[in-house]
């Protein structure tokens, strides 16, 4: 195992993007394969190699990069991904944005028609909860 430190010792490793092209890595060979798509099949293969590149690429400052611009645009899909978790998880609370600022308001699940005040813009506005 000595030797594989010593191997990798100055070399990048493994994050976030390169996780993301394996998952697209084994969707796209598990479409060509279902469905005898050739040029898949060859944009799968590639995929290995673009990550082993960057896994033992020795410009680290660019491969961070690279990251940082991938979950710069992934950031709003996992954001909307957790806030709609949250809200299936959440049995308590009702969730309702307010008409005039578009603002999240969160209110007590079970209590009727409720009068809500928006905190941001002051807007009363009527839902049943």
């Amino acid at each position: 195992m000595n030797w594989l430190q010593r191997f990798m010792y100055g070399r990048y490793g493994n994050d976030q993007l390169n996780l993301a092209l394996m998952g697209l890595y084994l969707v796209l060979y598990l479409i060509s394969s279902l469905f005898r798509v050739d040029s898949l099949a060859l944009l799968a293969t590639v995929l290995p190699a673009i990550m082993l590149l960057r896994m033992l690429s020795r410009h680290p400052e660019k491969r961070r990069a690279e990251n940082a611009k991938f979950l710069e645009l992934v950031r709003p899909i996992v954001r909307w991904y957790n806030v709609k978790k949250c809200r299936r998880q959440d049995r308590e609370h009702c969730y309702f944005r307010c008409p005039n600022c578009g603002q999240q308001l969160r209110v007590p699940k079970g209590k009727g028609k409720l009068s809500i005040t928006c905190r941001s813009c002051g807007v009363s506005f009527e839902k049943k909860t």
